[in-house]
């Protein structure tokens, strides 16, 4: 079996919501994150941006672009992506997701964020010594957050997915194809900074089990142990998580 799936055969897929007592505050929560140039998140609550139908899409992916642009540390990991020319390049899952349930939970915008993940794809060269030179030169624009990101050429991952994680990988086309291996549908998302500061947004499974903070297993990788353990350092570190069974997917 194959890690993966072709990321647009499942876009748009709709998550339950999760039990209204998770979120107490309304906007005024978010407000307080967010810069005071921002309108989207002071006009639209909690509860309507957590709800799979009540709120559009288009209303989630305008709430995490106000999130992220507010948040200097993934604006300064965005603009040296940019800097450095990556091909095809994202800031991916946790730097982001986290930022987000920290502004629900009016937590610091860093808080147990362990890591800032960079993706990008570049097949003109799959040598590690080639890799190794991006994470240098990302390291080097960023040296007070050198210690916290990753940064991998998806172009690369089969060469040797499998030798370190006992399961196959197959070659990917694009960056944004490797969100729908991750072992959450929860931690598909990806930021990217385009002309004249415009947030791009993508995630395959949607946003709105982000903003229920609900971590939903995705049952399409056969990665069920690093769920489990993933879920278990998120629940203890945000309470208010929901986390969905990986036998109830």
């Amino acid at each position: 079996m194959y890690f993966g799936l072709r990321f647009n055969d499942i876009a748009g897929q709709k998550i339950p919501e999760t039990d209204p007592g998770i979120f107490k505050s309304t906007v005024r929560t978010l407000a307080g994150h967010i810069n005071s140039k921002t309108n989207t998140l002071r006009t639209m609550d909690i509860q309507t941006l957590r709800n799979a139908t009540a709120a559009t899409e288009d209303d989630r992916i305008a709430a995490l672009s106000e999130i992220v642009r507010a948040t200097p540390a993934l604006m300064r990991i965005l603009g040296a992506i940019n800097d450095l020319g990556l091909p095809d390049a994202w800031l991916v899952s946790g730097g982001v997701y986290q930022t987000v349930w920290n502004a629900l939970t009016g937590r610091p915008p860093d808080f147990g964020i362990k890591d800032y993940d960079i993706i990008y794809f570049d097949g003109s060269d799959l040598s590690y010594e080639a890799e190794d030179r991006i994470i240098r030169n990302m390291n080097a624009a960023l040296p007070d957050l050198a210690d916290n990101l990753e940064v991998r050429n998806q172009a690369r991952v089969h060469l040797w997915y499998e030798k370190r994680f006992g399961r196959p990988y197959f070659p990917l086309s694009c960056a944004i194809e490797s969100l729908t291996t991750y072992a959450a549908k929860t931690h598909a998302v990806a930021v990217r900074l385009r002309e004249g500061d415009t947030i791009d947004v993508r995630a395959p499974f949607g946003l709105s089990p982000i903003f229920a903070m609900r971590l939903v297993p995705n049952p399409l990788t056969d990665n069920r142990p690093t769920y489990e353990e993933k879920a278990k350092r998120m629940a203890a570190l945000w309470p208010e998580l929901e986390v969905v069974d990986w036998d109830a997917s």
